[in-house]
């Protein structure tokens, strides 16, 4: 760990750190509202879940603004503003506001994170960025395996105060890295970058690059498979299980458990093949646990169906990640990592998916349907890749001396 960038290692701990703050208040969010607004239960939905509409496509503007201007800017902007967004929820009680401080809430999220992965993949060596990335998502998962049970002990759901602390822990996060980054030559590493692109000229290109395209296609439905663990299987739990509440609350325990037991040895061997492998394999995994979920008839078979879909998740998306890295161009890397935030789109449609299937057939049929469209993204992926390849060669051959 002390052969990575200062920076980088910043980076990590903030990324437990902030996931730590994030937990400890975001999932309380809508009992908060419930027992402190007079806001209906519909309002209420609209409100946690504007934020991630809005960080579906806020992160290429950040991304595309880190590109022209400085990553240092962008992520100082969206940390400062994050924490006023914090101390802001916990100050109003108006529909309005709290509608407007949620879309912030994912906007500032969509401009901070895919910034922050730039950064760390510019401050370390291509070949070690795989093992960065893996670090990045264990580190996030740790954060949120201890932020909840924080806001169980502060009592999130009768006051403000883990509202006001996340806001501070933002804004503390927000002033060591400005000093780390001033300590360590941040600016001057940024100050020699020679392009310049405008927000139009890189959406030109990201929108004329069919492999990023795919991409993004794949993580679309990669993600409404994923997303069946946190809201479809919660509801399938309660009403197929006794005690259905508790029981997926141990699940999202051996979540964290297994991502922070297996990431590290898994993403050893991960590095060694093709990114593409791990996401193929990711797949079948992701797809297994699912169907594991809506046919295992006891507790202990739906644990194991969980550290199944752990391990996929673990394989899927630190591979993603180191995809983009090797498809973007120099000068747009932040728009191309923003670009990955359409991917939230998958996560926006999987619930709807997953409650109408429910509400119509059997756990059973819909898990499994749902692992059927997910395995479908490793089609996407396998012709990005295949492009991907196409591109290389003619570039090589483009390069290569007439004789």
């Amino acid at each position: 760990m002390r052969s990575y960038h200062p920076i980088v290692l910043s980076l990590l701990v903030g990324q437990m750190i902030s996931r730590i703050a994030t937990s400890m208040s975001m999932p309380f969010l809508a009992l908060y509202l419930a027992k402190h607004t007079d806001m209906s239960a519909a309002m209420i939905g609209i409100v946690a879940g504007a934020g991630a509409l809005a960080g579906t496509f806020g992160g290429f503007i950040g991304g595309a603004l880190s590109d022209r201007y400085s990553r240092r800017i962008i992520m100082f902007i969206s940390l400062f503003a994050w924490s006023a967004v914090f101390v802001g929820f916990a100050l109003t009680t108006q529909p309005a506001l709290l509608l407007l401080l949620s879309l912030l809430n994912g906007l500032c999220r969509s401009w901070f994170e895919p910034v922050a992965q730039v950064l760390m993949a510019d401050l370390t060596e291509p070949e070690r960025r795989f093992k960065v990335f893996s670090m990045r998502y264990l580190m996030g998962n740790v954060g949120f395996s201890i932020g909840p049970l924080i806001g169980v002990w502060l009592g999130v759901g009768s006051g403000a105060f883990p509202f006001l602390l996340t806001g501070f822990i933002y804004l503390l996060y927000g002033i060591v890295l400005y000093f780390m980054m001033n300590a360590f030559g941040i600016k001057d590493f940024e100050g020699a970058k020679k392009e310049k692109i405008t927000i139009g000229s890189a959406w030109h290109v990201v929108r004329s690059d069919r492999v990023l395209q795919l991409y993004i296609a794949g993580a679309i439905v990669v993600g409404i498979g994923y997303s069946q663990e946190a809201v479809t299987l919660s509801q399938h739990l309660q009403a197929n299980f006794a005690q259905g509440v508790q029981i997926f609350g141990w699940l999202m325990t051996v979540n964290a458990l297994t991502v922070i037991l297996f990431q590290l040895p898994l993403s050893k061997l991960s590095e060694k093949r093709r990114p593409i492998v791990s996401i193929y394999a990711g797949n079948v995994l992701f797809a297994l646990g699912l169907i594991g979920f809506g046919l295992s008839p006891t507790v202990p078979m739906l644990f194991v169906s969980m550290i199944v879909f752990t391990i996929g998740e673990i394989l899927n998306y630190p591979a993603g990640n180191l995809l983009l890295d090797r498809l973007a161009p120099e000068s747009l890397r932040g728009a191309y990592f923003g670009a990955q935030t359409f991917g939230n789109l998958g996560q926006f449609m999987g619930p709807l998916l997953g409650g109408w299937l429910l509400d119509r057939t059997t756990g059973g049929i819909t898990f499994t349907v749902v692992a059927a469209i997910l395995l479908c993204s490793s089609i996407f992926y396998w012709s990005g890749d295949r492009r991907f390849a196409v591109r290389g060669r003619d570039q090589a051959f483009s390069r290569a001396p007439a004789p």
